[in-house]
C-alpha cells in the first residue's frame, strides 16, 4: 500500500479511502465502515431511500464489514435481516454452505447459512446487501445460499460498485469505485 488515497463521498460524507496492491499493478480503493457509524448511518439512509419502493421482505449479508451496514438498514427498512458466515460453528446445525473467491485475500472462501435462518428466507423475496460489489463472487455465493434456502433474489444493493461499471447495472448503489493501475492511480 502507498499514500495514495480515493476520495468517496456518501451523504455528503468524504472519505479518503487508501490504495491497496491486489495483483501486480493493480489497486483498489478499500472502504471500510467498521468503526465508522457516521459513514455507516449515511449509507444506510441512502440504501433505504433507494429501496423504498422495491417489495421485499428480508435482507441477507456475508459477514464481516457489512454486518453494521445490515443492521442499520434492516431498522430503517422494519425488515429481518441475516448474516452469512465464514466459518462454520456447531450451534450452526445443518447449515447450508457456497463457496467464493475473495478478491482481497485471492483465496476461496465459504459461506454459511445458518439452520436457524433458513425460515427467515424460505418463500421470501431477499435484498442481497454488501459493502462493495466488485467481482461479484461473493455475491455468487450469496445467491446461492438464497436459492438453496428456496428464497427469491429481489434485488442487490451496495455502498459501492466497484470496477468495470457495465457488469454492475442490477446493482443498486451509492456510489462507484474504479479500479486503479499503477499508471492511474491518484495522489494523496
Amino acid at each position: 500500500m502507498s499514500d495514495a488515497s480515493y476520495r468517496l463521498t456518501i451523504g455528503g460524507l468524504q472519505r479518503d479511502l487508501p490504495l491497496f496492491q491486489v495483483a501486480p499493478g493493480v489497486r483498489i480503493a478499500v472502504l471500510n465502515i467498521l468503526g465508522d457509524p457516521a459513514l455507516t448511518e449515511a449509507a444506510a439512509a441512502g440504501l433505504a431511500a433507494r429501496l423504498r419502493d422495491l417489495p421485499f421482505d428480508v435482507l441477507v449479508t456475508a459477514e464481516a464489514k457489512s454486518i453494521p451496514l445490515i443492521h442499520a438498514l434492516a431498522l430503517r427498512c422494519g425488515k429481518p435481516s441475516v448474516v452469512l458466515r465464514k466459518h462454520w460453528k456447531p450451534y450452526m446445525g445443518e447449515a447450508l454452505r457456497a463457496t467464493t473467491l475473495s478478491i482481497t485475500s485471492g483465496r476461496e472462501q465459504s459461506l454459511y447459512l445458518d439452520q436457524k435462518d433458513r425460515s427467515t428466507i424460505r418463500g421470501q423475496r431477499v435484498v442481497l446487501l454488501d459493502d462493495v460489489i466488485s467481482t461479484g463472487s461473493t455475491l455468487a455465493g450469496m445467491r446461492e445460499l438464497v436459492q438453496q434456502a428456496g428464497g427469491e433474489v429481489a434485488a442487490v444493493a451496495a455502498i459501492c460498485t466497484e470496477g468495470d461499471i457495465s457488469e454492475h447495472a442490477e446493482v443498486i448503489a451509492l456510489a462507484h469505485l474504479p479500479v486503479f493501475s499503477d499508471t492511474d492511480a491518484p495522489a494523496s
